[in-house]
């Protein structure tokens, strides 16, 4: 199989013209030969270890970064979901708090974790019509 090659003219300083002499004088291979192993040496370094050095420390940042804010939004989906627990349970019909009141507030309290749990599992974007469509759960729960 014949490989082509293109012929290239460049020029070098001449100290180092004179270190790629020696060296192929002292190997006994062609100077393409070594120019050729030099420049792949070069390019397969370059492509991995540039790109670490240059992009690593920042992904790195930026991994850490993502997960104190994951930790940051479970932390407030809690405190947010206990907040709504306390709201429909607790404080939904007061003065007169009784059993049925409760119960009224644990039936809120399930339809927002559902209507919750239904905009998590969705794998795309909610539109307006169907955050209306799900909300309309809650609504049947409030007292008329």
């Amino acid at each position: 199989m014949k490989t082509f090659k293109t012929r290239h003219q460049f020029y070098l300083p001449d100290d180092l013209s004179e270190a790629l002499d020696r060296l192929c004088a002292s190997s006994g291979s062609s100077k393409t030969a070594v120019l050729t192993e030099a420049l792949k040496a070069v390019l397969e370094r370059r492509a991995g270890h540039e790109l670490d050095q240059r992009f690593g420390v920042r992904l790195d940042r930026m991994s850490r970064g993502q997960e104190r804010l994951e930790n940051k939004v479970d932390l407030l989906a809690e405190a947010f979901g206990t907040f709504v627990h306390h709201q429909l349970t607790m404080v939904a019909h007061q003065p007169p708090f009784d059993d049925e009141t409760r119960q009224l507030g644990l039936k809120r309290y399930q339809a927002f974790i559902d209507l919750v749990g239904r905009r998590l599992a969705s794998d795309s974007k909610l539109r307006l019509a169907s955050l209306r469509e799900q909300s309309s759960g809650l609504e049947e729960h409030r007292p008329g």
